[in-house]
């Protein structure tokens, strides 16, 4: 008997705020991004084994690992209309709301 087993990796884009990079200080859009790999059994995915949320720059390319509570108040910051308020930690220095 032969069983197939393996994982399969999902990539979701959460959001897309306007902030101040933290590494190269330009107000530009990120994306919030959640990457869920599952186990799959005969190639058909079961259940979740890992998630893991991200924030990219779309300037420079400069990527930061949230956890879930700051990528969920990311995105209720994003659906209020977007990021307004506090920090998020990311890369080298915080991040800033951008206002016009």
């Amino acid at each position: 008997m032969l069983i197939l087993f393996g994982t399969k990796g999902y990539l979701y884009q959460l959001a897309i705020l306007t902030l101040v990079c933290g590494r190269c200080g330009n107000p530009a859009a990120h994306t919030l991004r959640k990457r869920v790999t599952k186990f799959t059994l005969f190639f058909v995915p079961l259940f979740p084994i890992s998630t893991k949320y991200a924030m990219q720059c779309t300037f420079c390319g400069a990527e930061s690992k949230l956890s879930a509570e700051e990528a969920e108040q990311l995105q209720t910051q994003a659906a209020a209309g977007g990021a307004t308020g506090g920090q998020v930690q990311g890369g080298q220095a915080p991040q800033q709301p951008y206002h016009q």
